[in-house]
């Protein structure tokens, strides 16, 4: 099995789980997320911890890494910048 691949038995992540993982993938804080998508920062937080227990990512980098396996860099908006 390819490295980025997922094992099938692992779970999905729903779109906006894979919306938030995209805007932290590109360095905006839980704030910026929450702005961006209309959401309170709780929101992030849970949507945050829910793709934690459907993947193994306990740090930011971990995070990071599952966003480009799980090729989520698409769906952040064009010209996402961090601080922005």
């Amino acid at each position: 099995m390819p490295a980025t691949s997922r094992p099938q038995s692992a779970p999905a992540l729903s779109h906006r789980e894979r919306q938030v993982l995209a805007h932290i993938a590109a360095g905006l804080s839980h704030k910026q997320v929450a702005r961006r998508l209309g959401i309170s920062v709780h929101t992030v937080s849970t949507y945050l911890r829910r793709i934690r227990s459907k993947r193994t990512a306990p740090t930011v980098a971990h995070l990071i890494r599952l966003s480009m396996t799980e090729d989520v860099a698409a769906m952040s908006s064009p010209g996402v910048r961090p601080g922005a």
